[in-house]
């Protein structure tokens, strides 16, 4: 994959083609060709070069958390007891491993991290809250935040 690749790089049939995926990930490679006025190799061959050179990361289904009891969303500020190399890799090795963390930024301002988490409830929350977010390496605080609406969550990129 290369590095720092910008979207100036692709050719406009290639935003096409992401624009259309972007939109619906389950699109046959039939309906993208004509969609984008390719035939249905070249439309192919774009789709695996946009793959391979990491402009697409993956194809997956966006579930609805509440089908799936998950329909509580909360974001966590965390603060580390120390600002080191060390320890924000050592926290980055533990976060990855709680599967309810559902995104993790290391961000500059008041907190260290911020994670997106999703849950059944607020009892849900407050028991990993409990028994693993706080427990984990260098957390000095946290600062729980329940999201009340979700006013646009997981929109398509705009390029």
């Amino acid at each position: 994959m290369r590095e720092n690749v910008t979207t100036e790089e692709l050719s406009p049939t290639d935003r096409k083609i992401l624009q259309f995926l972007q939109r619906d990930g389950r699109m046959t490679n039939a309906d993208l060709a004509a969609a984008v006025h390719l035939s249905p190799a070249t439309c192919h061959r774009h789709t695996q070069r946009l793959f391979a050179e990491g402009y697409i990361r993956s194809v997956r289904a966006e579930i609805e958390p509440a089908k799936v009891d998950r329909g509580t969303l909360v974001m966590v500020g965390v603060e580390l007891d120390r600002s080191t190399p060390e320890s924000f890799a050592e926290f980055e090795r533990a976060i990855r491993k709680l599967p309810f963390v559902l995104d993790c930024h290391l961000v500059a301002g008041d907190f260290d991290f911020f994670l997106k988490i999703r849950v059944s409830d607020i009892a849900d929350f407050n028991r990993l809250h409990g028994q693993e977010l706080i427990a984990l390496p260098g957390v000095r605080q946290t600062r729980t935040f329940f999201v009340m609406k979700e006013v646009i969550d997981n929109a398509m990129l705009d390029f």
